[in-house]
């Protein structure tokens, strides 16, 4: 038998043909979260389209994030992250997918993750469309990679800065804050991670009853809101922008989440390009990126 080291993958060879046997051997993983501004209305063409110049950046931002676990919002048709996977592996990079159709609408949240990163049991979290019509429900999945074992909730809530879209999203938020708060009460995940991420369509500071409602019974510790005070996620098309999207962790049982190490990817800047060029031509969302033991 012989048998070849080559970066994730150990491959075995024997008379059968190679055998791939997956291996992680890093200290930590880094998990990612990027809106790909994918948004389409109903009826209309769909998303992006594979095979044009936004996939080709998309594709090269991701490779350059080259994060272990992406959390991906405003997947658009379901099909584009196998475009991305696809064009990814022209950087050299090798990507899996989990990702459920949404029941109402055609943006879908989805995961990419290495190989050696076990993601499983993709499923919604019922009712978290809120009072939301048409509205797209959260997805949790289980991860697991060395002594990390963790629940991951990608979610895309209502937009808006008014009265009622802020009620809108206090019924989605009070969902999935129930949601954790019974994960965190149930037999075999009492003492597992929770990772929420996603692209929250709140401001910190401002929308103060979402953040409430989506902490669950004050479980979730909002390290985007700390850690990123001076930054700023959503481009808005005259150059302003603010910090929409958001990430958390857990309050108990977290201790692998790298305090601090939570950072907006200035992806822009990595491929050389302004502001609002990559507003038009990636996308209006930056990712974020944090990193967590797995010892």
């Amino acid at each position: 038998m012989k048998i070849f080291l080559d970066g994730y993958r150990l491959l075995k060879l024997n008379s059968r043909g190679y055998k791939i046997v997956v291996e992680f051997t890093h200290s930590i993983m880094r998990a990612a979260v990027w809106n790909l501004a994918g948004f389409s209305l109903q009826g209309k063409p769909i998303g992006i389209s594979a095979n044009s110049n936004k996939a080709k950046n998309q594709a090269q931002g991701l490779a350059l994030l080259d994060a272990e676990l992406v959390t991906l919002v405003e997947v658009s048709p379901i099909s584009y992250l196998d475009s991305l996977i696809k064009k990814l592996a022209d950087f050299g990079v090798e990507y899996q997918k989990v990702i459920l159709p949404q029941k109402k609408g055609n943006i879908h949240i989805g995961f990419l993750h290495k190989p050696g990163i076990n993601v499983t049991n993709p499923r919604f979290i019922e009712g978290s469309e809120g009072t939301y019509k048409g509205g797209r429900q959260a997805i949790a999945v289980d991860v697991k990679v060395g002594k990390l074992s963790a629940t991951v909730i990608g979610v895309h809530l209502k937009s808006g800065r008014n009265k009622q879209q802020q009620k809108t999203r206090d019924s989605q938020c009070k969902a999935i804050g129930n949601y954790i708060t019974e994960l965190q009460q149930t037999p075999g995940f009492k003492t597992r991670a929770i990772f929420l991420m996603g692209d929250f369509n709140m401001i910190p500071g401002q929308d103060v009853s979402n953040f409430h409602h989506l902490g669950g019974d004050d479980t979730m510790d909002f390290v985007s809101s700390w850690d990123l005070q001076d930054r700023f996620s959503h481009i808005l098309e005259k150059g302003r922008a603010n910090l929409l999207d958001g990430f958390a962790v857990s309050r108990t049982y977290s201790t692998d989440y790298i305090k601090g190490s939570l950072r907006l990817f200035p992806m822009h800047w990595t491929m050389d390009m302004g502001r609002e060029t990559f507003r038009k031509n990636v996308s209006d969302h930056l990712p974020f990126v944090a990193s967590f033991k797995i010892y």
